[in-house]
């Protein structure tokens, strides 16, 4: 495995914004990011390593101002922990390959997994083209 990188070498890699929520934890404002409301063909790479977690399809509109997606690209491509911040009992959502934080998971999605995998905008990134390679580094 290889030696995890450093909050310098994330800085470099990443905007402000994206290293604060990648790195951080942290949670960009409700329909303000770029893919709250995009329905684009194609596969949403993890923003910090390329790592993909999930398929346009598996994304729907919950009207919460993040994006939405009912189910991961593969099992265990997420990783999810228990998140007791701000007085609410919550699951953090994380790339299980680099350990960026992605958002949270609800179980009040409307399809049949019964989930919603809320992300922010800057956590992924989407590939329209998803053929180009699996993972990989970079923006």
């Amino acid at each position: 495995m290889a030696k995890p990188k450093d909050d310098n070498y994330w800085r470099d890699q990443l905007t402000d914004e994206e290293f604060e929520v990648c790195r951080k934890g942290g949670t960009e404002a409700p329909f303000s990011g770029e893919y709250w409301d995009v329905f684009d063909d194609g596969v949403y790479r993890c923003r910090c390593c390329g790592e993909v977690l999930f398929e346009a399809e598996a994304k729907f509109q919950s009207h919460c101002g993040w994006p939405s997606f009912d189910a991961e690209f593969t099992v265990g491509v997420i990783r999810e922990l228990a998140d007791s911040s701000f007085g609410m009992e919550r699951v953090e959502i994380r790339c299980s390959q680099c350990d960026s934080h992605l958002g949270h998971v609800f179980d009040d999605g409307p399809t049949e997994t019964g989930l919603r995998y809320c992300v922010n905008s800057l956590s992924v990134k989407l590939d329209q083209e998803p053929g180009g390679g699996e993972g990989g580094e970079g923006k």
